[in-house]
């Protein structure tokens, strides 16, 4: 556990980028973002690299992933965290949900839960095997839901609020082949870094109701959240589903300057900067959460004044 105490609080913010690929100019936003609210308020920024899923991370992308953080100036505090480092959190996690009844093994594979959705005509997981005991065969554990509203108070999106049960159903702690699953994850190093307030992209918006569940269950502190818009190109989400190139790490300068105006930021012309580092010190002394669009999406490229 780090040696900051959760009851003597002390801003905290994180970066935790997946490594199945390059940044683009999506995840950059989210990573000045997350960087700038941190040190607006004199806080700590972390990077964690959430490497959970082998199969979809190409050897290679997390040290490219630092290495763009370092050419754009943004320095992070303490070593990087490696999800790929924490099975024994995860472990110790999902064995206090065992203890307290809150989990269950699921013996469905994906086909089988399609066909019950299209019997039963609906779209969340149908709960074949809620009340299945301990098995040996391969599984995967669930959650078990309610049908209760969790409300999220989000700082640029406002209140946000889903009943999981009804709109996302049990859902996965642990895969099938062995592997921990993001809400998991995530959850658990968050507490872990005491982490106080998580600043990214809208895209994950729907999922932080399941988080702030799993909190409540782990007696975890709960966490402040922002979720900025995702850049969109020609009205797709700026991903490496969608081949997003990836950031130049030739000029971070004008770069920059094109992610301060993207998150609303009355950022001055480029050419009053000489280097990126007094752009982001520029940033900090000027940040405004506020004047951050309050919209799930916003188009890269699209023409904005930023006045």
């Amino acid at each position: 556990m780090s040696e900051f105490h959760p009851k003597y609080p002390r801003y905290r913010g994180r970066f935790a980028p997946s490594p199945t690929g390059p940044l683009h100019f999506g995840s950059l936003v989210s990573a000045v973002a997350s960087y700038l609210q941190a040190k607006a308020q004199a806080g700590e920024w972390l990077v964690r690299i959430e490497d959970i899923d082998p199969p979809r991370e190409p050897a290679g992308a997390a040290d490219d992933i630092l290495r763009t953080l370092e050419a754009y100036g943004l320095n992070w505090d303490g070593p990087v965290l490696y999800q790929s480092t924490r099975r024994d959190g995860y472990e110790e996690a999902l064995l206090d949900l065992n203890r307290q009844h809150f989990t269950y093994p699921c013996t469905c594979s994906r086909k089988q839960i399609q066909e019950a959705l299209s019997r039963s005509n609906k779209t969340v997981y149908p709960e074949t095997c809620r009340g299945a005991t301990a098995t040996k065969s391969p599984h995967a554990t669930r959650v078990k839901t309610e049908f209760q509203d969790i409300p999220i108070r989000d700082a640029i999106q406002g209140l946000f609020t889903q009943n999981i049960r009804e709109h996302v159903g049990d859902f996965v702690v642990k895969r099938a082949d062995g592997f921990y699953a993001y809400q998991l994850a995530v959850v658990v190093d968050d507490a872990y870094q005491n982490i106080t307030e998580i600043v990214r992209g809208s895209d994950l918006l729907d999922n932080t109701p399941r988080q702030a569940y799993l909190q409540r269950l782990l007696d975890f502190p709960l966490l402040q959240y922002a979720h900025i818009p995702i850049a969109t190109s020609n009205g797709d989400k700026m991903s490496k589903q969608t081949k997003a190139p990836p950031v130049s790490r030739q000029n971070p300068l004008e770069t920059g300057v094109q992610v301060l105006k993207f998150l609303g930021q009355k950022v001055p012309d480029q050419w009053e900067f000489a280097t990126v580092d007094e752009l982001w010190q520029w940033a900090i002394r000027h940040w405004s959460l506020a004047a951050i669009p309050k919209t799930r999406s916003l188009e890269y490229g699209a023409r904005r004044e930023n006045t």
